[in-house]
């Protein structure tokens, strides 16, 4: 029961938000910032996934004197933030690469503000220990589990592409991590492409292999998403300015502090310290510039989207989904180079 009525909240939410890609236009003026001091009542409503977004401002102490308050809000992926962006009921998230790729597709209402170069080397292709598939080519006529709209989807596309394969050669079974998990254990799928932390803690749980990274494959980038609503209002543009420095701060303090943050991250989330200091020594989520490498890629990803029958042809511009209001203040930060 409790399932269902999630499809359903996540079904109305995408039909209340989504409008044609006509009606988008791309960037519009950024509103004028406002002191800090006006923002004693303002709550930024904040996306989260596993808790890497809050487990990570806090254990940084990037959370401090914060001057607006923040409510975060936990999704299994990244589609249903973009879902939940585009309704006006988060501010702000950070998703992987392909999330924001589906959220343009269906003209969403949202701009990307900010890029992570997240590696891609916890982005993986799983099979079973005992599976005769020993390479991505194996998987012709195989089932293949991976969320939607994920980065892990445009990963396997990605990845049967280079392999000469197209989604018609394998059955794609769309489910969440923990729905997917399950039908992996079960063997109801041959494989399942999946990210971390997940990847790390299948690992420990279960005798895997991996078949495929998306390091050198995809572009590896975590995209920070902001809603239309909340970059139009002068309170929450300002406030996300200010979030997004401090992520940034907090990102440079995990890179110095690997074990701390890995141990504060085990605790924050229920995860083994093992699996945390995996997950995290690998697909850690460094600030980079959001220039035109970085667009240019995802455009990359998203025509090979529509090409491959997964979204509408043609494949949107991706540019009209993008924001670089906040570049200026972010590049003294910065942690990765494209």
């Amino acid at each position: 029961m409790n399932r269902v009525v999630a499809v359903l909240a996540v079904v109305s939410l995408l039909l209340a938000g989504c409008v044609s890609r006509q009606d988008v236009s791309g960037a519009q003026q950024a509103p004028e910032t406002v002191p800090l001091s006006d923002l004693a009542g303002l709550t930024l409503q904040v996306g989260d996934q596993k808790g890497g977004t809050e487990s990570l401002l806090r254990a940084a102490g990037a959370l401090d004197g914060l001057p607006y308050q923040i409510a975060f809000s936990t999704f299994t992926s990244g589609p249903p933030q973009i879902e939940a962006a585009t309704a006006g009921k988060i501010d702000f998230a950070i998703t992987g690469n392909t999330p924001p790729i589906f959220g343009a597709a269906s003209g969403a209402k949202v701009k990307v503000v900010a890029a992570y170069d997240g590696g891609g080397n916890g982005d993986q292709v799983l099979v079973h220990q005992d599976s005769p598939i020993t390479s991505i080519a194996d998987l012709r006529g195989k089932r293949i589990a991976v969320g939607k709209g994920s980065s892990a989807h445009g990963h396997i596309l990605a990845q049967l592409e280079n392999a000469g394969l197209t989604p018609d050669d394998v059955t794609l079974i769309f489910l969440q991590p923990a729905d997917a998990l399950s039908a992996f254990t079960q063997r109801q799928a041959d494989a399942w492409a999946i990210w971390d932390p997940y990847t790390a803690q299948t690992a420990a749980q279960l005798p895997v292999r991996s078949i495929g990274q998306a390091r050198d494959v995809t572009n590896g980038y975590w995209f920070g998403v902001a809603s239309d609503q909340a970059l139009a209002d002068p309170k929450r543009n300002t406030a996300l300015a200010d979030l997004l420095v401090r992520f940034e701060k907090a990102a440079r303090w995990a890179q110095e502090h690997p074990d701390q943050w890995a141990t504060s991250y085990a605790q924050a989330v229920g995860l083994s310290p093992e699996v945390a200091r995996v997950s995290q020594s690998r697909s850690l989520r460094l600030p980079t510039e959001l220039d035109d490498q970085v667009v240019a890629s995802e455009q990359k990803i998203a025509d090979l989207f529509a090409e491959s029958g997964q979204i509408a042809s043609p494949a949107p511009d991706f540019n009209k989904w993008v924001d670089r209001r906040y570049n200026d203040a972010l590049r003294p930060l910065l942690i990765a180079t494209n």
